[in-house]
Parts: structure tokens; C-alpha cells; sequence
């Protein structure tokens, strides 16, 4: 009878196990697309065998295996980091894309092509007032468009801060997310067999790395600390240390919950705080310098030549063409006085009152260096060319690097992701060994009947 009940209670035993491991796969299937979820096996643990010491095995359940990979996961994170950062340039950068029209046909080209082809003609007649009027109302429009390409810079300088406000309260709400997820792991008895904390967990470790460059380091108790760009504490165990944005100056400024600029540990270090950080200090601040220096560069030259010539009463002009506040931007700032009439236009040169020697001079500013060496045509359209050209780099690299991630999420999802065909077939394995158990247990029922029966046959 000894035998009988020890395989009858080793069986079972047995089933119970088996139920264990209905569970887990249930709880597979169940969570196959929960982000952050991986798969979790259960272990089976024999039992010792020794019939001859009375020992006769059995089985038993061991700890949950979870399947996951914590270098697939950071090659994710770091894939995501770039993404982020990638992305968020070109979205940015694409808002002054059609501010720099380099075909000569509108904006700035255009107006300047309009500027030198109006003292051109008036060349050909310096006394005609129509001609004169056609100078004033082209320099009014190359000074208007110089305004509105300075005022487009800083409309997506504007938009950035937008953006990074929201991107600096999504990083916060993370970093109190995580805090509280490792509140509960310190607090949960054996939180690492916890699938769903680990979810969350790691669910928003991916979600974080979309915004910022950090350094995760895991405790021994399974909480983890955050480290902004490797340096600023985001999340110390269960505490969450917010940092914080301010937008109002020229340049963002990013602080530590103590108020220490951190600016330069984020800016260009990957995620899109990294990116909108990098495009506003230095990128559009950039193109927003390269624009006053080729305003200021046309208007200083035009009015150099200007100065030079006879007005049309035949006296040195008393008024420049063109007026401009370097300090608070000369592109922002550049137009033509409201004193300034038609009879201010030097088109004659000194010593020949009523000709168009000055007029012509003007004329030839459009093929003469001004800045650097180019003309002002050319000058602005190196601007152009170099914001085409970091537009196209962002949209590349933005393309090129959605392929890497979805290269390693795939890898990890291979590695450690819920195979609904795998479960499928340890489901049909698991319920073919449970129905062999449940046979055996019938088996070893009966034949106890029949050892029963005849004990008391006796």
C-alpha cells in the first residue's frame, strides 16, 4: 500500500504542477501584445529518486523563468534614444523649410533680384519718378522680407519651446511613474517573479528612452535608478526628482530639481530633448545670425554706395536707404525710413549731377562680394542650400534609423517576446502529459480499490 499511495500522491502532486503551468501559459497568451511584457516559463523541479531509500521522486514547481534579455532591451533604448532625437529634427527643422526659397523667384532672392533690376532701370532714365518710386517700393520689400524670414526663425524657435515644455513634463511624469512602480517591487513579496510590475517597469523604460539620454542602474532589490544623460538623477528608488525648463531666454536652459543647469550634459545627447535643445541654442540660432549678417551685409553696402552719389537735387543723399538695430537683430529690424522719398536716390554719381553713374553702381552691387566672398544672392543661398541640406540629412537618418529599430525590437521579440505558436504547442504538450497523469491516477486509484477490496476480502 506504501508504493500505491506514494505514486497516487506523487501523481497527484503532478497535476497540480501541471495546473501551475496552465496558468503561466494563460497568462502568455493573455498579455502577447501588453508592452514591456515577456514571456515567462514555468521550471519544473524533479524530485530526488531513490526507491531503495524510500524516495520515489515526483515533480515539483520551481521559481517563474522570465524571458527576458536586459542587452536586447538596451539595444532597443538605444535605437529609440537616436530615433527620438532624429525625428524631432526633422519635424522642426521642416517648419522653415519654405522660409528659404532658393530658385530666386520669391522670399529673399526674388525681392533682391527686384531691388537690383529696379536701379537698373532707373539707370536708363535717373530723373524718371515712376522709376524712382519702383527703387523705393523694392527696397520696402526686400526689408520686408528679410523681416518675415527673421520673424519665421523665430516662430519655430518658439514652437521648439513649446515642444520642449511638453517634453520635459512627459520625462517628469515618467521618471513619477517609475518611482512608483519601484514602490511597489520594494513592497511586493518576491516582486521578481512579478510579470506585471515587470511590464510596466520596462514598458516605461522604452517610453523614456523616446525622450531622453539616460543610464539606468538596477538595485538589488529590483527597483532601478535613473540618471538623466548619465550625470542628473531622474529617479533615486522611490523618489522622483523632476527637472525643469526654461524657455524665456534666447537660449533653453534645462535645470536639476536643485536648479543646476544641465543644459550641455542633454543637448545633442540623444532623445528628443537632446534634439530640440540642439535646434534651438544652436541650429536656428545659427540661421537666424547667418540672416543678419546678409541683411546687414546688403544694407551697409547699399548705403556705402548710396552715400557716394548726388541726390536728385544734386547735393550727398542726408538719409540712408536703409536702417536697421544690429542689437536686436538687423534682419528683424531692417526697412526703409518713412522720411525717405524718391528724391533721397542717389542715382547720380558726384561731380555729374542728373546722371546714372551711381545707379549703375548700385545695379553691379548684385555681382560683387559682400560677405565672405559671395554676393548677397549667393550668400543667401548657401543659407538656403545649408538648411536644405540638414533637412534631408534629418529625413534620412530618421528613415534609416525607424529600420534599426524595428530591427531590434524584432530581435528582442524573437528572443523574449510571447510566441503565440510556441504557446500553442507547450499548451497541447502540457495537456497531453496532464491527461497521461490524470490516467495514471485513475490507474493507481483502481488498483488501490482492488488491494482494498481483497484486504477486506481476508
Amino acid at each position: 500500500m506504501g508504493g500505491l499511495n506514494t505514486a497516487l500522491l506523487n501523481a497527484a502532486g503532478t497535476l497540480g504542477v501541471y495546473d501551475q503551468v496552465f496558468n503561466v501559459i494563460e497568462n502568455n497568451v493573455t498579455n502577447a501584445n501588453t508592452p514591456g511584457y515577456v514571456r515567462q516559463d514555468q521550471s519544473l523541479v524533479a524530485g530526488q529518486f531513490d526507491p531503495n531509500a524510500g524516495v520515489y521522486g515526483g515533480v515539483s514547481a520551481g521559481p517563474l523563468v522570465s524571458a527576458r534579455d536586459p542587452y536586447l532591451d538596451q539595444a532597443v533604448r538605444n535605437q529609440t534614444e537616436r530615433l527620438g532625437s532624429v525625428q524631432q529634427q526633422a519635424s522642426d527643422l521642416s517648419q522653415v523649410q519654405s522660409l528659404f526659397d532658393t530658385t530666386g523667384q520669391t522670399g529673399v532672392p526674388g525681392a533682391l533680384n527686384a531691388f537690383f533690376s529696379a536701379f537698373s532701370q532707373l539707370s536708363v532714365n535717373p530723373n524718371d519718378e515712376p522709376s524712382r518710386q519702383n527703387v523705393l517700393v523694392a527696397a520696402q520689400n526686400v526689408a520686408q522680407q528679410f523681416n518675415s524670414n527673421a520673424q519665421g526663425l523665430q516662430q519655430a524657435s518658439n514652437n521648439v519651446d513649446t515642444e520642449t515644455t511638453y517634453t520635459v513634463n512627459t520625462i517628469n511624469s515618467l521618471a513619477t511613474q517609475i518611482a512608483s512602480i519601484n514602490q511597489q517591487i520594494g513592497t511586493t513579496p518576491d516582486a521578481s517573479q512579478n510579470a506585471g510590475l515587470d511590464a510596466q517597469l520596462n514598458n516605461a523604460l522604452d517610453q523614456l528612452s523616446q525622450y531622453v539620454n539616460y543610464t539606468s542602474i538596477k538595485n538589488s532589490n529590483g527597483t532601478y535608478n535613473i540618471y538623466a544623460g548619465g550625470q542628473t538623477p531622474l529617479v533615486l528608488n522611490q523618489q522622483a526628482l523632476a527637472i525643469s525648463a526654461n524657455v524665456s531666454g534666447p537660449q533653453t536652459v534645462i535645470t536639476d530639481s536643485k536648479g543646476n543647469d544641465i543644459t550641455s550634459e542633454l543637448q545633442n545627447n540623444g532623445g528628443s530633448l537632446g534634439s530640440e535643445l540642439q535646434t534651438k541654442n544652436v541650429t536656428l540660432a545659427g540661421y537666424l545670425s547667418s540672416l543678419n549678417s546678409i541683411a546687414q551685409s546688403f544694407a551697409d553696402a547699399v548705403n556705402n554706395q548710396l552715400s557716394q552719389g548726388l541726390d536728385s537735387t544734386g547735393n550727398p543723399p542726408t538719409l540712408n536707404l536703409f536702417q536697421y538695430n544690429a542689437a536686436q537683430g538687423t534682419a528683424f529690424t531692417l526697412s526703409v525710413p518713412s522720411t525717405f522719398t524718391t528724391a533721397n536716390i542717389a542715382a547720380a554719381s558726384a561731380g555729374a549731377p542728373g546722371g546714372n553713374g551711381n545707379a549703375l553702381a548700385v545695379a553691379a552691387l548684385a555681382n560683387q562680394p559682400v560677405l565672405n566672398g559671395a554676393t548677397v544672392t549667393q550668400a543667401y543661398g548657401n543659407l538656403g542650400a545649408q538648411v536644405g541640406q540638414d533637412i534631408a540629412t534629418a529625413q534620412q537618418e530618421t528613415t534609416a534609423q525607424q529600420s534599426l529599430v524595428d530591427q531590434a525590437e524584432q530581435n528582442r521579440s524573437s528572443a523574449s517576446g510571447v510566441s503565440l505558436d510556441t504557446e500553442a504547442t507547450e499548451l497541447i504538450q502540457f495537456q497531453q502529459a496532464y491527461q497521461a497523469v490524470g490516467q495514471l491516477v485513475a490507474t493507481l486509484n483502481s488498483l488501490t480499490q482492488t488491494v482494498i477490496s481483497m484486504v477486506q476480502g481476508t
